[in-house]
């Protein structure tokens, strides 16, 4: 569980890295909630938690004939509907475009691998 919560912080910072680098996905940090803009980062990296958790392996199983057919690319846009989803479910993100979604996708993947990596170090 405590690897859970760190995981989730640790994502804030990736959010918060992705919402710097496209242009294309905003979060909309909200000063007045209960953790200020902090709690806004906090709150979308647990949702993209619960619906990586939930609704990923879903996903990755119905999309498995497309991901062996492209050498694991398929995987960039199971990851870009799964930031779509996590847009569709707050209005404190916004993805602009599946070009968006797709970067966004591939750097939040990037950034999970690595906050993993450190995490099993630890």
């Amino acid at each position: 569980m405590i690897k859970f919560a760190i995981k989730v912080v640790l994502m804030a910072g990736v959010f918060y890295g992705v919402n710097y680098l496209l242009d294309g996905v905003e979060v909309h940090p909200n000063e007045d909630g209960p953790l200020g803009e902090s709690g806004t980062w906090l709150w979308i990296a647990l949702i993209f938690a619960v619906v990586n958790a939930v609704v990923g392996p879903i996903l990755r199983l119905l999309g498995l004939p497309f991901v062996l057919l492209t050498l694991g690319l398929f995987l960039l846009v199971i990851n870009a509907a799964l930031l779509g989803l996590t847009a569709a479910l707050t209005d404190r993100l916004d993805v602009t475009s599946f070009g968006s979604a797709v970067a966004g996708g591939l750097l939040l993947a990037i950034g999970g691998w690595v906050v993993d990596q450190v995490l099993d170090r630890s």
